[in-house]
């Protein structure tokens, strides 16, 4: 049978367009953005400054949750079961996401720990070096409260993009590179803002701040609950009522993501100024990034500090 060159030219240009599509779809199917998961909104912030338009980022947390507490829900698993990537803070902080990561059952997940290499402080406020074994004597796990360590977090989440999405790391590269000095700005910026402070003392809520006051200069003088989720002794309360009386602690400083009934107490019995602050990025209103947050932690204990 006899087709003739109608038939060879139709079939040439099916040919092609089917060669086309093909291609099309892969290059398609090259740029789509990698799936990553990470558990509470620092890292996400963190995760989307490096990756920008290359990653697609969910947090199992949202900021005004806590930590601490949370518990996983059926949309967390989906989420981790497409993910390529997973980033957690580590330290005992995540204590689901074990469970979490073996329910989802994917091969191709990877979960970086991205406090890796800090040096962390202990509840006596002693510096050690950081590990990762299970439980809590590995220290407190705050550790993105100090820009400085965040720095580091950082850079664990870069060289993972970098390695699940290699295309791409000259953009990881720059993008780390220019947050950096938007970090180190904004650390220098509020460091000198606690600087001009006569008095730079406060009672922590619960356990989130020693970052944070070490960085920035600020002084723990008491906590009201040890853990988190325990509660303080009615001889533990009088004492850091006495202690706000004597050493005049003009200062609470609790968390949006906490009860303020301990807090509200201990303003009624001393006169002690309540500060409501953040520990996750989108707590609070215009606190949506983490250099948002810091600034906003920093400058309303600053000027609490000084109304006082």
């Amino acid at each position: 049978m006899f087709f003739g060159p109608f038939w060879t030219w139709s079939c040439a240009i099916l040919l092609t367009s089917s060669l086309t599509c093909a291609v099309s779809v892969a290059v398609a199917a090259s740029s789509e953005p990698v799936n990553v998961v990470v558990t509470i909104p620092v890292l996400k912030d963190l995760a989307e400054q490096v990756g920008g338009p290359y990653i697609r980022v969910t947090s199992l947390l949202k900021g005004y949750e806590n930590e601490h507490t949370y518990s996983p829900k059926p949309s967390d698993l989906i989420a981790v079961r497409k993910a390529r990537l997973l980033f957690e803070v580590g330290l005992g902080l995540e204590v689901w996401v074990a469970t979490l990561v073996k329910n989802a059952g994917s091969a191709s997940l990877m979960t970086i720990t991205t406090s890796k290499g800090i040096g962390v402080i202990r509840d006596d406020q002693e510096p050690v070096a950081a590990h990762h074994s299970p439980g809590h004597e590995q220290g407190n796990p705050h550790v993105w409260m100090d820009p400085e360590n965040a720095a580091t977090m950082l850079r664990h989440i870069t060289d993972a993009l970098i390695e699940v999405d290699p295309d791409h790391a000259h953009q990881f590269r720059q993008n780390q590179a220019a947050y950096l000095v938007r970090l180190d700005r904004i650390r220098a910026e509020l460091s000198e803002r606690v600087r001009r402070l006569p008095d730079r003392r406060f009672v922590a809520h619960h356990p989130a701040w020693p970052y944070f006051a070490r960085r920035f200069g600020f002084e723990i003088a008491g906590t009201i609950q040890a853990q988190s989720g325990s509660e303080p002794s009615a001889i533990h309360i009088q004492q850091l009522i006495g202690t706000i009386k004597k050493q005049r602690i003009r200062a609470v400083v609790s968390e949006i993501q906490l009860s303020q009934k301990l807090p509200e107490l201990l303003a009624k019995e001393t006169g002690v100024r309540i500060v409501v602050l953040t520990t996750l990025p989108g707590g609070l209103p215009q606190t949506e990034t983490y250099l948002d947050m810091l600034r906003y932690n920093v400058l309303q204990l600053a000027n609490a500090l000084e109304a006082a």
